[in-house]
């Protein structure tokens, strides 16, 4: 696999050791074919659990719950599309 960043890691490697016991490593056929289905789900996740928040008054601390949900959103959305990009 190509390089990829610490946390797209760690969610291939939870799938293959949760699976058969082995890091992406030892499996690298079943990692590139889970890969983009681990995407979708990242996509679904961010798109229901964070869901990009609408626009509407909020005072300061409703402010930063938004940008945090931003946050969490397109984190998830870097992960998905890196996950996509790994051959």
């Amino acid at each position: 696999m190509t390089d990829i960043s610490s946390a797209a890691r760690a969610v291939l490697t939870a799938v293959t050791l949760k699976k058969y016991d082995v890091p992406p490593e030892g499996l690298p056929d079943f990692a590139e074919e889970m890969a983009p289905l681990i995407a979708a789900a990242l996509r679904a996740a961010a798109h229901e659990v964070a869901p990009f928040p609408g626009r509407y008054p909020m005072n300061e601390y409703m402010e930063g719950f938004r940008e945090a949900k931003q946050s969490v959103h397109h984190q998830l959305l870097a992960i998905a599309a890196e996950l996509e990009g790994a051959p």
